[in-house]
């Protein structure tokens, strides 16, 4: 039998191992019709009172997955914004994490500037007792115009598959009855079963692998790994 055949008959035994195994690439837990009722990826709020002299304000969370596996990350996106007349100026958004999560390892504020519109920039939060608060002498707030914090942060490695993960809800301060505490505006995901590469990329971070020796590649399929690894064995051991 030459190599290539080799080759694809070992790749096409890996994946079937891995099927048998439960790693398969599509494996995960789905929320299910109760959890789905249960876990709102977003959800909204808004106020508007004699504070905002009747104008209305718009508070929107959301999680960028339905699903995540513990190690891999996700981003939280909190957006303030108007749908009526007036300009309020926000100057600190506080955003709390699921409990159990760390710092986040990423955050972007985005908002109206002068000179250049709606931009994006890096920001770095500060704890603020369960949260992390991010503060500017004023964004500028408008119709069309929303101010955006993103935060990215890594799932616990002990977090349970099957399980359901909610964040926190948001602070606001600013001018214009803009300040608000918003316990409730959360955002909610399904822990799921890593897949199989997030599972055989870290058991072999694990083993002391480099990335050149371990890690998937955007060329390589989990079943192609194992059979040029089943290749090489059987090659190795016939000479």
């Amino acid at each position: 039998m030459s190599r290539s055949s080799l080759r694809r008959a070992a790749a096409a035994i890996a994946a079937g191992a891995l099927v048998v195994g439960g790693a398969t690439v599509s494996l995960g837990l789905g929320t299910g019709v109760a959890s789905a009722q249960t876990c709102a990826q977003s959800s909204h709020a808004e106020k508007n009172n004699a504070s905002t002299v009747w104008i209305t304000h718009n508070y929107d969370r959301s999680v960028n997955v339905t699903e995540a596996a513990a190690g891999t990350q996700v981003t939280y996106k909190t957006v303030i914004g108007t749908t009526s007349i007036g300009n309020p100026y926000v100057n600190t958004i506080t955003d709390y994490p699921p409990a159990g999560f760390g710092a986040p390892v990423k955050s972007t504020i985005t908002a109206y500037h002068v000179i250049g519109g709606q931009q994006a920039e890096d920001v770095t939060g500060t704890p603020n007792g369960d949260g992390w608060k991010y503060t500017s002498t004023g964004w500028f707030v408008n119709v069309g115009n929303p101010v955006t914090l993103e935060t990215t942060y890594v799932v616990p490695s002990n977090a349970t598959p099957g399980s359901t993960i909610t964040s926190g809800g948001i602070g606001v301060a600013g001018t214009g009855g803009v300040s608000n505490e918003l316990p409730d505006l959360t955002a909610c995901f399904t822990v799921r079963i890593p897949n199989a590469g997030e599972a055989v990329t870290g058991s072999l971070d694990t083993a002391g692998l480099g990335s050149s020796e371990g890690q998937l590649s955007s060329t390589g399929s989990i079943s192609d790994v194992l059979g040029d690894t089943i290749v090489n064995v059987i090659e190795n051991y016939a000479s």
